[in-house]
């Protein structure tokens, strides 16, 4: 039996290599597959970008007298109106501080009065050659001093007065009461670092999101100038810290004229209704901006394979496949991307099992898929 080994041996490899030939030949063979040929067409896309949410007045309530608190008339989260009472500062100080200074007024007036009389009298008695001109000038000159006093007196009196109006710490404006850091008791002062409170005006609220020189300038180019863009704006949609879409839609109303030299970009401002007071001063979420390209090439995310962060399509040249990397913006629908570069008019791309090719392989088209409209 082992004379015949050799011939054995031969024959399993003769047998292998011809199966690796065939194998060889299958991988080689050319398959169908479906293409499109790439066509400018127009797409709605959305950008988005990370924003933050103010009321359209935040305003720190700061005392402008110094005293202790003695009343506080408001609570958190309180809705309030312009002028209304939101704390008492110790007024009792002020009080006394006032009526004192009604008395200097009146002893200021009497003291007018006094040289008035005196100033008339001596006027008389100069006409009669009784007194010189020089107590004449004397008896004038204390007149005015005493107006003076007057003048000053008047002045601290209506100082005495603010100060005691300022005891009642009042809105400034319509709005949502913040913290309450202070509570009746406590020593508040108009040096103090921290606010008595704050009123947040979120009848309306300001959306605040960054655009990058770019971008605005390309709105520029485009409408012409900045005041142009913000005008033909479209409605605007706001995305809340929980994924949700706000009902209420926004509009554009400022685009900063400063770039931050620090980031490259520019501040917009966006205004959203707040009927419901949903929206909250110091929140976050993002700004959806619609916009509608013309003249762009759309292909099917499917007809693309990623590696390491870089986007494939396989082009069909004379037959074959070649990979080539191309540039995308990703539309909201979560199918389609359009192509910023990489791709022109006229090029054939394979759409379907991707994951099959590698370069060089032969390509037979199937058939020629339409891009939707």
């Amino acid at each position: 039996m082992r004379i015949f080994q050799p011939k054995l041996l031969l024959i399993l490899g003769f047998a292998a290599t011809l199966i690796g030939c065939q194998e060889e030949k299958s991988t080689k063979r050319t398959r169908e597959y479906n293409v499109m040929i790439m066509q400018p067409t127009s797409r709605k896309l959305t950008s988005t970008y990370s924003a933050t949410i103010r009321g359209k007045q935040d305003i720190d309530i700061r005392p402008k007298v110094q005293g202790y608190i003695t009343d506080i008339h408001v609570k958190e989260g309180s809705i309030v109106s312009k002028g209304q009472t939101l704390f008492t500062i110790d007024q009792v100080p002020y009080q006394a501080a006032l009526q004192t200074a009604i008395a200097n007024v009146d002893v200021a007036q009497a003291a007018v009065d006094a040289s008035e009389l005196t100033t008339t009298s001596k006027e008389q008695l100069f006409k009669q050659d009784i007194i010189s001109e020089f107590d004449l000038n004397l008896a004038r000159m204390q007149l005015a001093s005493d107006k003076a006093t007057l003048a000053q007196a008047k002045a601290n009196e209506v100082n005495a007065r603010n100060n005691l109006s300022y005891t009642l710490v009042k809105s400034p404006a319509d709005g949502v009461v913040g913290t309450l850091p202070f509570r009746v008791g406590t020593l508040v002062s108009p040096s103090d670092s921290t606010p008595m409170t704050s009123v947040s005006d979120n009848s309306e609220m300001y959306v605040y999101f960054s655009m990058t020189e770019s971008q605005v300038l390309s709105l520029t180019r485009e409408h012409g100038s900045l005041e142009a863009a913000l005008h033909s704006m479209p409605s605007i949609e706001l995305q809340l810290s929980d994924g949700t879409i706000y009902k209420e839609k926004g509009r554009i109303e400022a685009i900063s004229g400063i770039i931050d030299p620090n980031t490259g970009s520019v501040t917009v401002r966006a205004k959203f209704p707040n009927y419901r007071r949903l929206l909250l001063s110091g929140g976050s979420g993002n700004i959806i901006l619609p916009h509608k390209a013309e003249g762009c090439i759309v292909i099917p995310q499917s007809a693309t394979y990623e590696i390491q962060d870089k986007i494939y399509v396989y082009v069909v040249k004379d037959g074959k496949a070649e990979s080539k990397i191309i540039g995308v913006f990703n539309i909201s629908n979560g199918k389609e991307y359009v192509v910023e570069s990489g791709l022109e008019k006229g090029d054939t791309i394979v759409v379907e099992g991707v994951g099959l090719l590698r370069d060089g392989d032969n390509v037979k088209i199937k058939s020629i898929v339409e891009a939707k409209k």
